[in-house]
């Protein structure tokens, strides 16, 4: 393999914060009265069902309570893994406030929708939730040789667009759409749509019973904004009919120090061999709480296979990895969740 030939170069490591983001943990329990946990995902990592493993086995140290605080950052992921964290959460806490200071996207907003009460600071916003996927049967990026993601958003325009200026033509549109995206993506895609409105109501029903009201939120958050990322700040969040209120101001300055923190740990730990041979070493998602910090971390050789236009990824030592405070020592291990 090419790999072999490459001269050996140190392998970076992301720098592995702990004592400081406790710190700011605990502070942030002395401002609140409650418990605090925090779930952070960077650009690259989102949310995913190996969450609600790491996400127990904090509670196992923890004991159960009436309220907690959730500083959820992240760009969001799999949707029906929010329903299993949200559970899990509510099923140790009767209560639950959602600390949002930056973005909380999709499937994260989905997460916040489980709160009582969002908190929500000047650079706050949740996102519309309609689904998109990444299918096997997805159309091809032809540049870089891989599937994309279609929208149901996208999909509806699509139609909308058709039945407003081609209808002279003929009147079913996916005649022409179905050369592009195969029927099997148009299927799941509103699958995917319905899966998203069914969780989102069953989130809100651990606060809200009024389920026309909670089908309501849910139809609106899928259906109703021009874009997935469109940005719902705490103003539209109040007139879509969630519970939100501003961020203390001190609790949102630590809240972005902790970011900054876990921004740092999550930095591009890069090791390239040459242009077709490179070393992941970069942390994804964190969870944490008082005495116990949970973090994925890739660590993988990475190889261009030019006949195929693709990259392929070796010796994949990646995994979910542990700090503990115990006995006042700190003490490091691998979580095995595959």
């Amino acid at each position: 393999m090419e790999r072999m030939e490459t001269v050996e170069r140190k392998i970076k490591q992301p720098p592995l914060i702990f004592d400081e983001t406790q710190a700011i943990l605990g502070q942030l329990e002395d401002l609140t009265g409650f418990r605090f946990l925090a779930y952070w995902t960077s650009n690259r990592g989102g949310v995913c069902q190996n969450d609600v493993l790491a996400l127990y086995e904090i509670f196992r140290r923890l004991e159960s309570g009436d309220t907690v605080g959730l500083f959820v950052k992240s760009q969001g992921g799999d949707v029906e893994a929010t329903l299993r964290m949200v559970n899990l959460i509510r099923g140790y806490y009767r209560h639950l406030v959602a600390f949002v200071p930056l973005e909380c996207a999709s499937a994260a907003t989905m997460i916040a929708l489980g709160a009582d009460e969002i908190r929500m600071g000047p650079l706050a916003y949740l996102t519309a939730i309609d689904s998109s996927l990444t299918h096997q049967l997805s159309p091809i990026d032809e540049r870089e040789n891989r599937r994309v993601s279609v929208s149901q958003d996208e999909l509806s325009r699509i139609v909308k667009l058709w039945n407003t200026n081609a209808q002279s033509h003929h009147d079913n549109p996916f005649t022409d759409v179905f050369k592009y995206i195969h029927p099997l993506v148009v299927g799941a895609i509103d699958r995917s749509s319905s899966l998203s409105i069914k969780i989102c109501q069953e989130i809100l029903s651990y606060h809200i019973s009024d389920a026309a009201e909670a089908e309501r939120i849910s139809t609106h958050l899928n259906s109703n904004y021009p874009s997935h990322g469109y940005p719902i700040t705490i103003r539209e969040a109040e007139r879509v009919g969630l519970k939100v209120a501003p961020l203390d101001r001190n609790i949102n300055d630590l809240l972005l120090e902790l970011n900054a923190l876990y921004s740092e740990m999550a930095q591009q730990a890069i090791t390239d061999f040459d242009e077709y041979n490179y070393h992941d070493n970069e942390v994804l998602n964190i969870h944490e709480a008082s005495g116990i910090q949970i973090y994925f971390q890739n660590d993988k050789d990475w190889n261009y296979i030019r006949e195929e236009r693709r990259w392929q990824n070796l010796n994949d030592e990646s995994s979910w990895r542990k700090v503990e405070r115990i006995n006042g020592d700190t003490v490091r291990s691998r979580l095995h969740i595959r």
